[in-house]
């Protein structure tokens, strides 16, 4: 019957339904479940619908098998309103009588035939037989395409598959696909995307707390991107999401919230005692929660209502607080794969998404119940820290695609203005709660006996300093002093030096001692004798 709608009311194509099991206004009153009008489509000339009412005790096979009756007044049908598309529903009932093979292969080649000749594109249904995929075992292999749908029960969830069988001339999946019927008909929900070709974006945004941006590079998680908070019961995974979440806000950015533990207005005055006021947010419309819990329906279902709530709301920012809940409405695999195409959604769409994981405490510290770490772009993981008989919280980013994250445990407490971080100690091991205070305080006592210490030795050193100053003061004295009298005995020899040169000079003129003093007559004189 949705082929048939969607083909009139979006693609133009009126249709034609023949039915045998039921009248036409079963079929208005049990398909406006799904927000069909057929009334309406057929008042618009756009579905015409044929009760066909055959008694399988009035049917006597003689002979040939005539379709004669039923070609009439599908022509009709079809001509009246210039029909495309054509239901047949369901052919046991129009070959119930015949219990000749030959005769009901013939048969049914001669209705696809004439339905092929009009140009008519035709949905059949069939039931499945017990190890056939039709009663009869001929329907799938005269038609073209063979779809087989199947409802089967796992651990008290309902799931219903769809598989392509066969479509001749179409490299068709062949998987099985989950669908869901609910208030807007059939969805059909592909295991996981095709291709890997969704867009990356370099923008940035913050995680609503200071220290955390710090850690991812100082500007928060890539948008777009897929972040993974996973910790233990208690380590405030719901807290820091919370945080995310208001930040957005904030911005004026749309935030959908999907909570499987948690009441809207448990989860808004939860968060209003760490000092995060979502209430606002919620007041505004810019924030909507959706609370479920995952037993309520199986895992498609909720996919597909995450999906619907998504595409009317159209936000930016996705958080689901936890995925390990969904455990509960199906197996790991099928959760991991409901996870899975939920995440290349939500990539697909550029939206940033925010899950929270329950850890167990047994597991190891890398693994996730979900097993999804290794999808996600970003993995925080919180833990609790015990010492001194205390539980602290610590934080650590696992992974950061695209970001050159901090490697360090951080410390942080809950407190009444939100997550705080604390400094980092740099004292060698980390240290939390009171082993932290009391170990500051020995750094705070170390510190200041240090600096006693110094100020001791800096005075010794200052007094040591000022004798060597006296002691130097005193030998620059005294080596002035003996200066000064070895300038002065200088001096006097000086004076002594130029007084006996003096003298000398005086006593050879008073002698003429000088040889060009004395007269040249006495010099001649003197040769002679």
């Amino acid at each position: 019957m949705e082929f048939l709608v969607r083909g009139a009311t979006e693609y133009a194509e009126p249709g034609v339904c023949i039915s045998f099991d039921e009248t036409g206004e079963e079929l208005a009153a049990n398909v406006a479940s799904l927000g069909f009008d057929l009334k309406d489509l057929a008042a618009r000339k756009l579905l015409a619908i044929d009760h066909v009412y055959i008694e399988r005790s009035q049917i006597e096979e003689t002979g040939e098998y005539d379709l004669e009756g039923l070609f009439l007044r599908l022509a009709y049908a079809v001509d009246s309103t210039k029909a495309k598309r054509v239901l047949l529903d369901s052919v046991e009932t129009l070959f119930a009588g015949i219990g000749n093979e030959s005769i009901l292969r013939a048969e049914l080649r001669r209705l696809f035939r004439w339905l092929k000749e009009r140009g008519l594109t035709a949905v059949v249904t069939a039931e499945r037989g017990e190890n056939t995929l039709t009663r009869h075992g001929i329907e799938e292999y005269i038609s073209d395409c063979v779809i087989l749908l199947d409802h089967r029960v796992t651990e008290a969830v309902t799931t219903r598959r769809l598989r392509v069988v066969k479509y001749r001339g179409s490299s068709h999946g062949t998987n099985e696909y989950p669908f869901l019927i609910d208030t807007d008909g059939i969805s059909v929900l592909p295991l996981t995307s095709l291709e890997l070709n969704q867009e990356a974006s370099d923008k940035r945004v913050s995680t609503g707390i200071a220290a955390l941006d710090a850690m991812l590079g100082g500007e928060g998680y890539f948008r777009g991107s897929s972040i993974l908070l996973s910790g233990t019961a208690g380590t405030g995974k719901t807290s820091l999401a919370a945080h995310f979440v208001d930040a957005a806000c904030a911005r004026g950015e749309r935030c959908l919230s999907f909570s499987f533990e948690e009441s809207a207005p448990q989860i808004v005055r939860n968060m209003r005692s760490i000092g995060v006021n979502l209430g606002q947010w919620v007041d505004e419309g810019v924030l909507r929660f959706q609370s479920i819990r995952p037993s309520t329906f199986g895992l498609e279902m909720h996919l597909v209502m995450m999906h619907k709530l998504i595409a009317e709301f159209n936000p930016s920012i996705v958080v689901v607080d936890p995925l390990t809940a969904l455990l509960s409405a199906g197996a790991e695999f099928e959760a991991q794969s409901m996870v899975l195409r939920l995440v290349d959604f939500l990539k697909s769409k550029g939206i940033t998404a925010l899950m929270t994981s329950l850890a167990n405490v047994s597991a190891p510290t890398q693994q996730t119940d979900v097993q999804i770490s290794s999808i996600v772009d970003t993995w925080i993981s919180l833990r609790d820290i015990e010492s001194s008989s205390e539980r602290n919280r610590g934080l650590y980013v696992l992974k950061a695609r695209g970001l050159a994250h901090s490697n360090q445990i951080r410390e942080y407490v809950i407190t009444g203005n939100g997550i705080q971080f604390r400094d980092v100690y740099l004292g060698g091991e980390m240290l939390t709660g009171s082993a932290r205070i009391a170990q500051e305080a020995k750094d705070a006592t170390a510190m200041v006996l240090e600096a006693e210490e110094s100020q001791r030795k800096k005075a010794i050193l200052e007094r040591r300093s000022k004798v060597l100053e006296s002691q130097i003061a005193a030998l620059q004295l005294e080596l002035e002093s003996e200066g000064q009298e070895l300038r002065q005995l200088a001096a006097q020899g000086e004076l002594r030096t130029r007084k006996l040169n003096d003298d000398q000079r005086v006593m050879q003129k008073s002698r003429a001692a000088e040889p060009e003093l004395a007269p040249k007559s006495a010099k001649k004189e003197s040769s002679r004798k």
